[in-house]
């Protein structure tokens, strides 16, 4: 039994709320780069370059690079051999609340989505757990701004839909999203479970790096096929054209039931945002 005391999650949440918000993860900016090399039309090109000056400043200034920083997404893996000295829950809503202030990052958070007054401290956090083995505690910060929260969707397909039912269903998506959640966009995808876990694995799916491939060479290729076909929907950076419309598509897959084929789309824009640590 491994204890770990609720100030050290606090210490780590508040960090990596300011972390994720100023600074983009290595691979979307790799991957901005590689876009740049590969776009021949000039507005596009252009556009592509002011988001790398963006993100730039941003990390030199540790300022935030988007003024949406987001709901606080909060994953945590525990081990089951993990007793916390303390409310988890508590920890990590002190820590979103401590690194949104320090880090003077916009509050976006409404206790009430009818109501729609404003927390104030961008409380509470979106927690999902998921205990492994061992005594290990991971925890994964990903802000998730709405311009392209809302460009999702979800659809209870039927198995009959198969394939061709998922990829029509993503680009359908994507092309109605248009440049709403500001692309280039990544794109999670996620498929099988219940209504409710599709929902949950296409958004964890954009935890992954977009320069790492499928583990499943199936859903690689898929991955591939849905790539290219966004990036000719011509929609392109911040929808000005090109051929850039997403950086990248991960998906993620479980068993489902004999009679359903549950797909999400989890839509993120350039920004995609998230920092992790093991305590």
């Amino acid at each position: 039994m491994r204890v770990v005391n609720a100030s050290e999650i606090t210490k780590t949440v508040r960090q990596l709320c300011i972390d994720a918000n100023v600074n983009l993860p290595e691979d979307v900016c790799r991957a901005i780069d590689m876009a740049i090399q590969r776009e021949d039309y000039l507005p596009a090109r252009n556009t592509l370059e002011l988001l790398v000056e963006n993100y730039s400043i941003a990390a030199k200034n540790q300022v935030a690079i988007c003024q949406d920083t987001g709901l606080a997404c909060v994953f945590v893996e525990i081990g089951q051999e993990v007793y916390v000295d303390g409310s988890i829950e508590d920890a990590i809503n002190e820590g979103v609340r401590q690194g949104y202030r320090d880090g003077y990052l916009r509050k976006s958070c409404v206790a009430d989505p009818l109501r729609r007054t404003n927390t104030g401290d961008n409380t509470p956090a979106m927690i999902y757990y998921e205990i492994v083995k061992g005594d290990g505690l991971k925890i994964t910060v990903a802000p998730k701004g709405f311009g392209s929260e809302n460009m999702s969707a979800i659809k209870m397909l039927v198995p009959a839909d198969g394939v061709e039912g998922v990829k029509k269903f993503v680009l359908d998506t994507v092309a109605n999203a248009g440049p709403n959640p500001c692309p280039p966009i990544v794109v999670g995808v996620g498929i099988g479970g219940t209504f409710d876990k599709a929902a949950l694995l296409a958004k964890k799916a954009l935890l992954r790096d977009v320069s790492r491939a499928n583990e499943d060479p199936f859903y690689r290729r898929l991955e591939d096929e849905l790539l290219e076909k966004i990036n000719r929907l011509g929609i392109g950076p911040q929808g000005f054209g090109g051929k850039t419309t997403a950086l990248g598509v991960n998906i993620l897959a479980m068993p489902t039931h004999i009679a359903g084929m549950p797909c999400a789309v989890n839509i993120n824009c350039h920004v995609t945002r998230h920092k992790s640590k093991e305590i």
